[in-house]
């Protein structure tokens, strides 16, 4: 699943008459750009869930035949429900399915989703989250075998801990995650919810793994800036 509804804030201007997912690295639109990198790790069906401007992103995907891929449409135009009631209200999609993937729509990476799932499987958790040691206000918390157990906000000086350890190391979230349907079977909220929150919730007596993919290369692409760096690192 690509989440693909936000706003776009941090892209402005361009996102006062697009969708971020429209948002163009080296002539190709972040859209294209992660449809063509599940791909490559054979991943040709995907959800994506619209709101701002909703209508540009259904129409490049009938323009272009969906890059190849089958998309399916989770229609948010009305109510837009942020990572984890995106997820929930698209979770009939998921059904019948071992493991999924879950990504961002704005984020660029080198990371071999391969070896992600095979751990993922490998490890028996419901729900494995790719992270980077990266500069970042807000962190997700490991314990010494890379079990979640909170959550950090540097500049607030915020923390929510799910479960105490004596030691705990901060990670960047890269917005990429393998999950279980435990994690929509197990979910206590509803309506709009960050994915976060959940995560925290499930972590308190299930396992939540980081994935640590440090070295790859990554960017966020939320800023005009930004996007012009990807156009040296992504073709």
């Amino acid at each position: 699943m690509l989440f693909a509804a936000g706003l776009g804030t941090r892209l402005k201007p361009f996102t006062d008459h697009h969708p971020k997912a429209l948002a163009e690295v080296n002539g190709k639109t972040l859209l294209e750009h992660n449809l063509r990198y599940l791909q490559k790790f054979g991943i040709y069906e995907v959800i994506i869930n619209v709101h701002h401007f909703a209508d540009q992103v259904e129409d490049v995907l009938f323009d272009n035949d969906s890059f190849g891929s089958e998309v399916l449409v989770s229609d948010e135009r009305y109510e837009l429900l942020e990572t984890g009631g995106g997820l929930l209200k698209a979770a009939h999609f998921f059904e019948g399915e071992e493991a999924f993937v879950v990504m961002n729509v704005d984020v660029l990476t080198s990371l071999d989703l391969a070896l992600m799932t095979d751990a993922h499987r490998n490890s028996g958790a419901i729900a494995t989250l790719a992270v980077m040691e990266r500069k970042s206000s807000r962190q997700l918390l490991f314990d010494p075998h890379m079990h979640l157990c909170g959550w950090a906000n540097t500049d607030k000086e915020q923390q929510r801990i799910s479960r105490e350890v004596v030691w705990m190391q901060p990670f960047a979230f890269s917005g990429i995650q393998v999950l279980t349907p435990t994690v929509i079977n197990n979910c206590p909220f509803t309506g709009k919810f960050s994915l976060i929150d959940l995560y925290l919730h499930l972590a308190k007596d299930q396992m939540l793994l980081g994935h640590n993919h440090t070295g790859n290369v990554f960017i966020d692409v939320g800023k005009p800036e930004s996007l012009e760096q990807a156009g040296y690192l992504f073709e």
